[in-house]
C-alpha cells in the first residue's frame, strides 16, 4: 500500500513523500494566483480553478481569498459558493454537494495528528535522511442545500446531511443528520428544520 493510498484509507501515513510536498506547493501557489486576481477577471479565475480544483460543477463561485492544501481532493457541486477566507486542508476527500453556501472564515480540516509529541513531531529517517511526519486523515462530506455559517470549523470524518444549517462559530466534531439546525462548540443539533420554517408558512406572509 502506498503512502497516498494509506492517506485516503485513514491509515497512518507520511505526508512528506510520493510527491505530496510538491503537490501542496503547487496548490498553494495556485491559490496565491487566484487570490491576486480581481473579481472582474472571471475567465482568469475560472482557468486557475479548473487547474486547482478540477472537480467543481457549473456556477461554483469562490469569493477568495482561498487556501487549499491540494485542491484536487475537493469536489464541489453546481451553484455552490464560499465567501471570504475559505480554508480546506484536503489531505483526504472533501465532498461538497450542490447549492451549498459557505460563510466567511470557514475551515474544513481532514488531517488528524497524534496526541503525543513523540509521534507528532517531524523526524529524519535514519536510512534516507528524509523528513518524516506521521498523521491520519478522514474525509468530510457536506450534503446539498446546506448553509454553513461564518467562522464554522468542520473537523475530520464529519458528514453533514443535506438541508442542514450550521450556525456561525460552530465547531463540528460529529455527524449532523439531514435537515437539522445545529450550532455551538462543540456543535450540537438543536432541532429539525421542517416545512414550518418556510417563509411562506410564517404568519402574515404574502401568499
Amino acid at each position: 500500500m502506498t503512502e497516498t493510498e494509506k492517506m485516503f484509507a485513514g491509515e497512518l501515513y507520511n505526508p512528506f513523500c510520493e510527491g505530496m510536498p510538491e503537490a501542496r506547493r503547487r496548490a498553494h501557489e495556485l491559490c496565491q494566483r487566484y487570490n491576486a486576481l480581481p473579481e472582474s477577471d472571471e475567465e482568469g479565475r475560472e482557468a486557475i480553478l479548473r487547474e486547482l480544483m478540477p472537480d467543481h460543477g457549473e456556477g461554483v463561485y469562490l469569493q477568495g481569498p482561498i487556501q487549499f492544501d491540494f485542491g484536487t481532493h475537493i469536489s464541489m457541486g453546481d451553484r455552490s459558493y464560499a465567501n471570504f477566507n475559505f480554508c480546506v486542508l484536503d489531505e483526504n476527500r472533501v465532498i461538497i454537494g450542490e447549492d451549498v453556501f459557505i460563510g466567511p472564515n470557514c475551515s474544513i480540516l481532514t488531517p488528524i495528528h497524534p496526541l503525543r509529541h513523540e509521534d507528532r513531531n517531524v523526524f529524519r529517517d535514519p536510512e534516507t535522511g528524509a523528513s518524516v511526519n506521521l498523521e491520519f486523515s478522514a474525509p468530510v462530506v457536506i450534503g446539498r442545500n446546506c448553509w454553513i455559517g461564518g467562522s464554522v470549523t468542520i473537523l475530520p470524518g464529519v458528514t453533514i446531511g443535506e438541508g442542514c444549517v450550521i450556525g456561525a462559530g460552530a465547531v463540528v466534531t460529529k455527524d449532523v443528520p439531514a435537515y437539522s439546525l445545529a450550532f455551538g462548540n462543540p456543535c450540537r443539533v438543536v432541532r429539525a428544520i421542517t416545512e414550518e420554517d418556510l417563509l411562506s408558512a410564517r404568519e402574515g406572509a404574502v401568499r
